[in-house]
């Protein structure tokens, strides 16, 4: 894309996000806060993103990000008419945190605490995030802080770094949920939702997806049970005819292959009138090259729903880490240095403004070429293609709700 190009959609995006500062010093250091993560900054904090701007010291940007008069949450909305170029009605809300490792008790929310990002237990701020992904691109549209039960019993604590006092604790389930009634209620275009075992793990998370109507497949632990026996067990009954190999969407190396099998359960929990129109699933996700390594997943679909219409959400999971990735290489999300709630939400709002702005120049690209299919692709044979799920024997099932 030429420069000028680049600077006309940039421009246009700053106009959309202007209307959420009243003044113009704040709108001024907005842009320039926005250019500097977008730009060649090595490490984007406030000495260096204010040196990118021009500026002699960091105070104005400092000052934008703890003391100034607006809303990131009205950005956080507005930011919806930047993710329109992403938006088709196949549209999947991908559910994760991600861990920001920190020094010090003083960050809002800090503490050490399980970082799935690190992969251990750091003393780190966790975020949990919504991102949104179509077959054109993605990106992050929601995030929450959270703040940890002895942050929230510690009002002294909490004070200091400025955490509102109608702030309380919240599990990170109950803050995706939020997120989810927020998509709901915005202009963006989904109806599928998936989440790692986390999320997923909790019936009540998948309840409340199933009573707003949305679909979902959602990661579990091999321990999960269903209708009594636990997932990993069910799934060892699965023929060897039942396994289909496809594709879960393209990773960097090509079609993400991997052998899925899957079952319909016999909860049939939507209606139409008196015909069903809704069906829950569980199903498995087996490596090519490692066969003992086996993901699991319980999913609810609309009754013509096939198993790769399931592995294909299933694989837009990796899209989050995509975002939180790129968010972090080219735009700073983990390089802030603010200690404050307030400040934690503004810089984390202009990062995802920065990265849509770059997933629609990303779109706009591809879109002068080929884009590439991204719907999974069947690898199997004429007689393979056919198995869209193998039948449990109702024998190994108990009365049971699903746990």
């Amino acid at each position: 894309m030429s420069t000028s190009a680049w600077d006309h959609e940039l421009e246009n995006l700053f106009l959309r996000a202007g209307a959420c500062f009243a003044r113009v010093e704040p709108r001024r250091r907005m842009r320039d806060y926005v250019r500097g993560l977008l730009g060649p900054v090595g490490r984007k904090n406030g000495w260096q993103l204010a040196e990118y701007a021009g500026h002699a010291t960091p105070d104005g940007l400092q000052h934008l990000l703890s003391r100034s008069r607006w809303d990131a949450d009205r950005l956080r909305d507005d930011l919806q008419s930047a993710v329109e170029q992403l938006g088709t009605s196949e549209g999947v809300l991908i559910i994760d945190d991600t861990g920001f490792v920190k020094k010090g008790t003083t960050s809002a929310g800090v503490q050490r605490q399980y970082s799935g990002t690190a992969g251990r237990t750091e003393n780190c701020q966790i975020g949990v995030f919504a991102a949104y992904a179509t077959t054109r691109g993605h990106a992050l549209v929601d995030r929450e802080l959270y703040l940890p039960k002895s942050w929230a019993e510690d009002r002294e604590h909490c004070r200091g770094a400025r955490i509102p006092d109608e702030r309380d604790f919240t599990t990170k389930n109950d803050l995706a949920r939020a997120m989810i009634l927020w998509a709901l209620h915005s202009p963006l275009a989904f109806s599928w939702v998936t989440a790692d075992s986390a999320y997923g793990q909790d019936s009540r998370f998948r309840r409340f997806l199933e009573d707003a109507g949305l679909s979902y497949v959602v990661a579990v632990p091999k321990s999960q049970q269903v209708h009594g026996p636990r997932i990993d067990h069910l799934i060892g009954q699965a023929p060897p005819e039942a396994w289909q190999r496809l594709s879960c969407g393209n990773g960097a190396k090509g079609p993400r292959l991997y052998d899925w099998a899957a079952a319909r359960l016999p909860a049939v929990w939507e209606f139409d009138g008196d015909e069903p129109t809704r069906q829950r699933w569980m199903l498995a996700r087996r490596s090519i090259a490692r066969p003992d390594e086996v993901a699991y997943y319980l999913a609810s679909a609309p009754l013509d729903a096939t198993v790769a219409d399931l592995a294909r959400i299933a694989g837009c999971r990796w899209k989050i880490e995509e975002c939180f990735q790129s968010a972090k290489n080219e735009c700073g999300l983990d390089q802030y240095e603010v200690r404050r709630y307030i400040g934690w939400y503004r810089h984390i709002t202009l990062v995802m403004l920065a990265h849509i702005f770059l997933a629609a120049m990303a779109v706009q690209e591809r879109e002068k070429g080929v884009t590439r299919p991204t719907h999974p692709t069947s690898w199997t044979s004429p007689r393979q293609r056919s198995v869209v799920c193998w039948q449990l024997n109702p024998a190994v099932l108990n009365d049971a709700i699903t746990q």
